[in-house]
């Protein structure tokens, strides 16, 4: 694959790929192929190889690209070179408008490139309700848009289509208008020497079908736990994973979000829990400074990333900040440093590391500067846990301990304060890993899918033994650093046992 940084094109060159996108085509003589974002040429050669007696109409919108389409194809009557916008080209729009349409589409639309303001707009009025800010999502609404009745269309694109908060109404537009035949996801590693934004990528092969296929009996094909490119075309690997869900089960999902996962207590839990964290708990993510260069602080140089700030002065700490009225308006004086809890992997305890400027024109700067995000202040020094907004293994948390929390923090704070400990347990589990990679598989963990996850009440006996167990936890890594392991498996097993998995 080769990228391209203005228009964000990623050209596929992995053999197996390609072939098993051309094999789901289900090519006939005949039919009339779109490549929306042509790129190389590298489908159109596939689908002609595949199927010589078809016509492609080969969309493309980078100069260079087109100078090779123009160049590879000028002999042949059956390619047609296009070089427009996809997204905006009339002559596309006249097309859909008229219902001619395709009968297949193959593609690998650009993500994660850059839309200028006025492009945003007038994308904006052209797709109300999507979000704009992804190409790939508008390229999947537009080429469906232009597929005739039962045609097919066969993307490569990232995997958070399936479940990223603002793809919402993507999927639900996919879900009514079509039948997802299959989907197949991979580390983005299936293409060495390409650095994606994105973990894992994804095959959907999808038809157009007239009607509500919402409430249909189709059944979704997935394909999971793919070590090479050649497992999507080797039904027998003995690695790969395939489980099939009814489209009316990924349609009432929430956000109607596909939940990959073989175990179906975990999908139902995730779909009919009556509380999720949401209801018992404000998630909120914290402050940024505009320039934490200028305003945070280190306690010392073992730190990680330390470095690349300003050392602290430890007679600059103010010890005192909680008993300060008008903390919100920040200090006066000379010690004007409070502790902020940033990001990283700590479970339980997290010690006071860094340090934030809290003097009054430095709060005036946060709550002023356009940079700057004072935001969600009524939860600054309230009792809540921490949660990492990126883990790259497992979630984890450690309690707020009445800090400010920057912007890389989820703090999760309880209406009722006697789930802290409990939820402080949870959100160190592997119970809970498991249901957030499975609301969202990327490691991302924003409040928005913080809030999905079940909240199962305990029993009271049960949740005086999880806060026995926690607050022995807390307190072993507050004075030593360390923690009991066994308490730990112990804590872990409760909390698998109350969820059910």
């Amino acid at each position: 694959m080769s990228t391209d940084a203005v228009y964000r094109s990623y050209y596929t060159k992995s053999d197996p790929l390609v072939s098993y996108m051309v094999s789901n085509l289900d090519l006939k003589p005949g039919h009339r192929v779109l490549e929306p974002c042509a790129g190389d040429g590298v489908f159109v050669d596939a689908v002609l190889d595949s199927s010589p007696d078809v016509t492609v109409d080969a969309y493309e919108l980078n100069p260079e690209a087109i100078a090779l389409l123009d160049h590879q194809y000028r002999a042949d009557p059956r390619v047609t070179v296009q070089q427009a916008d996809t997204l905006t080209d009339a002559n596309l729009t006249f097309e859909q408008n008229l219902g001619a349409g395709y009968d297949r589409i193959i593609g690998n639309p650009p993500y994660g490139g850059w839309q200028d303001y006025e492009k945003r707009d007038e994308l904006k009025k052209m797709y109300p309700g999507f979000y704009v800010k992804e190409t790939y999502g508008l390229f999947m609404s537009r080429c469906v848009a232009l597929l005739k009745n039962n045609g097919k269309l066969v993307f490569i694109v990232p995997d958070t289509f399936l479940n990223l908060h603002m793809h919402t109404p993507l999927r639900r537009f996919l879900l009514l208008n079509c039948h997802l035949e299959e989907v197949a996801v991979f580390p983005s590693s299936f293409f060495p020497g390409v650095r994606y934004g994105y973990a894992k990528m994804s095959i959907v092969t999808l038809r157009r079908v007239a009607g509500k296929t919402s409430n249909s009996d189709h059944v979704i094909r997935v394909l999971t736990n793919l070590k090479t490119p050649d497992a999507l075309l080797n039904g027998r690997d003995q690695h790969r994973h395939l489980f099939r869900m009814p489209q009316r089960s990924m349609f009432n999902n929430i956000d109607h979000a596909l939940f990959i996962s073989e175990d179906n207590r975990i999908a139902t839990l995730i779909n009919e829990s009556p509380q999720r964290i949401g209801d018992v708990a404000a998630c909120v993510t914290g402050l940024y400074t505009g320039n934490d260069r200028n305003y945070v602080r280190p306690v010392n140089s073992a730190v990680r990333s330390a470095s690349r700030y300003e050392a602290l002065n430890t007679s600059d700490i103010c010890g005192d900040y909680l008993d300060r009225k008008n903390i919100l308006d920040g200090l006066h004086g000379k010690r004007r440093f409070i502790p902020i809890m940033k990001g990283g992997r700590t479970r339980y305890f997290k010690e006071d590391n860094w340090y934030i400027d809290w003097s009054a024109e430095a709060v005036h700067e946060y709550k002023t500067h356009r940079k700057a995000r004072f935001q969600n202040s009524k939860y600054y020094f309230g009792d809540g846990i921490g949660v990492p907004m990126v883990s790259s293994t497992a979630i984890s948390a450690a309690l707020l301990k009445q800090r400010v929390f920057d912007q890389a923090i989820v703090g999760i704070f309880p209406e009722n304060r006697e789930w802290l400990y409990y939820l402080l347990a949870l959100f160190n589990s592997p119970t809970c890993n498991t249901l957030i990679r499975t609301i969202n598989p990327s490691a991302n963990n924003s409040a928005n899918y913080i809030k999905k996850i079940p909240f199962v009440v305990p029993s009271a006996k049960c949740l005086r033994e999880i806060d026995n167990m926690t607050n022995t936890l807390v307190d072993q890594a507050r004075n030593t650093g360390e923690y009991d392991q066994a308490i730990e498996d112990r804590l872990q097993s409760v909390v698998a046992d109350l969820y059910g998995f």
